[in-house]
């Protein structure tokens, strides 16, 4: 998803008394249009990072009619991973690799930019003249600085190859890094966590232990102790032992890992320094970036 018309500083959190969360923030949100609303928890002013993670939304859930369009243009990532991960409908995903794949409910996409990569979010023309549903969550890693200006790479996994379990009664699947003694096979370049889970009202689910952790409430509500964390909100958490309890029934996010050096966001660019993102805002206006095969002639230009 495009991030050129969205405003990366999320400016309303909750106070906590729980003191398992350090904070609650609740999304900035943005209609696109069509009943398409986007979601963002990530970055905040308070907490740019959790883990490798700077960028987290929520697309959706969007009901699009046929009059309705999903098209993000081509446009550029620097020094980052973008996952996407679908919970309803599908995304086709081109690059400039080469790379031209559907992805579809429980899929995951990783896209590796590195020193620079062009792709665009379409949907397959055999799809537009139906009534169809889209809902999902995007998120950004930052790299590691050793890795920044590595070669671009583009990974798709299977639903099938992700590790799904019940942990008590509750199913979990481990989207990536390792959790309740399962590990995913999606390529990670530091500690990484990203695990969903679902609770009936009234189960328990203890969460896995990271260095840095966030909780997201897809839908649903849970508590942590007396706090409760309401649907479409971010629970930042500590690194003592948390549970979650169900309030009702509801469905989760976990994200963490590995606490990285500081990085500057701008537009679609993420890097460690300031003149790398400059570099890559004069190489787009230049038309320096590689082309998307099959879909080069629109791009979404430099926001002025």
């Amino acid at each position: 998803m495009s991030t050129h018309n969205i405003n990366h500083n999320n400016e309303e959190c909750l106070d906590q008394p729980c003191k398992q969360v350090e904070m609650i923030i609740k999304p900035k949100e943005r209609d696109l249009g069509g009943g398409f609303r986007v979601r963002r928890l990530l970055p905040y002013v308070k907490k740019r990072m959790v883990g490798p993670w700077i960028f987290f939304d929520q697309m959706g859930p969007a009901h699009l009619s046929s009059e309705d369009k999903f098209d993000v243009r081509p446009h550029p990532h620097i020094n980052l991973a973008t996952v996407t991960y679908l919970f309803e409908g599908e995304v086709l995903h081109r690059d400039s690799l080469g790379n031209d794949e559907v992805i579809k409910p429980g899929e995951i996409n990783l896209m590796v930019a590195g020193k620079g990569i062009t792709h665009s979010e379409r949907e397959r023309p055999e799809l537009r003249d139906q009534s169809r549903k889209i809902s999902g969550l995007q998120l950004w890693m930052a790299l590691p600085e050793k890795d920044e200006e590595r070669d671009p790479s583009f990974h798709h996994y299977d639903k099938e190859e992700i590790p799904s379990l019940n942990v008590g009664s509750t199913p979990v699947r481990i989207l990536i890094g390792s959790a309740y003694g399962q590990t995913s096979p999606v390529k990670t370049f530091c500690e990484t966590l990203y695990i969903e889970a679902k609770l009936k009202k009234g189960e328990q689910l203890k969460l896995p232990l990271s260095k840095e952790r966030a909780l997201y409430v897809v839908s649903g509500q849970v508590k942590i102790e007396n706090t409760k964390v309401e649907a479409h909100h971010m629970a930042i958490l500590n690194e003592q032992s948390v549970s979650i309890t169900a309030t009702e029934d509801s469905f989760v996010a976990v994200i963490g890992g590995e606490p990285l050096s500081k990085r500057y966001i701008e537009w679609n660019f993420v890097s460690s320094k300031k003149e790398r993102i400059e570099q890559a805002k004069i190489d787009w206006r230049a038309g320096n970036f590689p082309k998307v095969p099959g879909d080069s002639s629109e791009f979404i230009p430099l926001p002025k």
